[in-house]
């Protein structure tokens, strides 16, 4: 009688689900517990409102309704009786939008830079998607494959018929993603590797490692660079001598990799060390105890400080024009240099116009970092 009386008050089917109270659903509420849920918020809130009205209403006012979008000239730009007072001169970056992408490379040979767009953006999207199969295909791709048919593609190959293109005819975004996609590519194996030796227990690799780390962040970029674009020739015969965006590529990557191993040995020491003496127990080898438990944990750990290190360089790429490499700044700047062009407005709109691209590009990168991170967050919990 028991068993059966306790059968009774067993329940067979789901609860069903009931609505939130209501006081803790809508907008009101939302508003209540995120802005106004203090004196303090209340206050905070009423000044971000009233910047938010003086600064954005103008701004949108010069970018987009008294905007210029069309024309060939200055005059298009300059003030006029219909109108006092001009916005944003868009027709300037319509004009020379295709200088800012490819700089001086050949009109003929832009199909080549297009497809190399086209290949990276295939790459990026082969990794970056954690759903995409085979992603050990993706990695040798973008890794070995990518690299070589840039080179072909954007230098040339005469044996396939592609004329040599040199480098001081590149220019614009094409010299921008170039020298941020080859630091970021060559910074993380080199800085876990920096990382490593730094945490070695033989000296002469942990003297090596924090000299070279030690001295390179201490140090500012445009140091580095023109170190490499003075010095590196002094090691190579003349004829074997490289150019000025490979100068430029080698010391973006060397400087990037030293904040690299800084960060990877940041994830290296939050891992626990029972990680490493289990690995050491199942009689696993350095580098396989490395490839397989430690840095696996440590690059995750500490994705967010990579990727934030990755939009640093994306940013610094900037400066590559000290050593005479023409990147997309370089380019606004050359373009609202020219008296066709000079107006007030012109040089505002070509820099709006950079800071937009700069933005896309660093906003891409810090959301995809977080979309990742959430998802393996959710992974480690599972």
């Amino acid at each position: 009688m028991s068993a059966i009386s306790d059968q009774a008050y067993l329940r067979v089917l789901p609860a069903q689900k009931l609505p939130p109270p209501a006081e803790r659903t809508g907008i009101f509420n939302w508003l209540r517990e995120n802005l106004l849920s203090s004196p303090t918020n209340i206050v905070l809130t009423f000044l971000c409102i009233l910047l938010f009205a003086w600064a954005v209403p103008p701004l949108i006012r010069f970018f987009l309704i008294d905007a210029v979008w069309s024309g060939t000239d200055r005059d298009a730009c300059l003030a006029s009786p219909a109108q006092m007072h001009p916005g944003a001169c868009w027709a300037f970056v319509r004009v020379w939008v295709s200088y800012f992408v490819y700089g001086f490379y050949p009109l003929a040979e832009r199909w080549r830079v297009d497809l190399f767009f086209v290949a990276l953006t295939l790459g990026i999207v082969w990794l970056a998607r954690l759903s995409t199969p085979r992603r050990d295909l993706g990695a040798l791709y973008f890794f070995v494959g990518l690299p070589i048919l840039s080179f072909i593609l954007l230098h040339g190959a005469p044996l396939i018929g592609l004329p040599v293109v040199p480098t001081s005819l590149w220019g614009g975004i094409l010299v921008t993603v170039v020298v941020a996609t080859i630091g970021m590519v060559f910074s993380l194996p080199l800085g876990i590797l920096l990382a490593l030796g730094r945490n070695s227990e033989m000296p002469v690799m942990k003297l090596a490692a924090v000299g070279f780390i030690e001295f390179v962040r201490g140090v500012p970029l445009i140091t580095v660079l023109f170190m490499a674009s003075v010095m590196l020739p002094l090691f190579v015969p003349e004829q074997f001598a490289p150019d000025k965006l490979v100068r430029a590529l080698i010391g973006v990557a060397l400087f990037a990799s030293a904040y690299m191993a800084e960060v990877v040995r940041g994830g290296l020491a939050a891992v626990p060390r029972g990680q490493y003496e289990a690995a050491r127990a199942l009689g696993l080898t350095y580098w396989r105890m490395m490839g397989l438990v430690i840095l696996p944990q440590a690059l995750r750990v500490t994705l967010p400080n990579i990727v934030n290190t990755f939009i640093g360089l994306f940013k610094d790429t900037t400066l590559v024009f000290v050593v005479g490499v023409f990147d997309f700044l370089r380019t606004v700047e050359a373009a609202r240099a020219d008296p066709k062009w000079t107006t007030p407005n012109t040089t505002v709109t070509g820099y709006a116009f950079a800071a937009l691209f700069y933005f896309v590009c660093c906003y891409g990168m810090s959301r995809y970092a977080r979309s990742v991170e959430a998802h393996l967050t959710r992974a480690g919990r599972r």
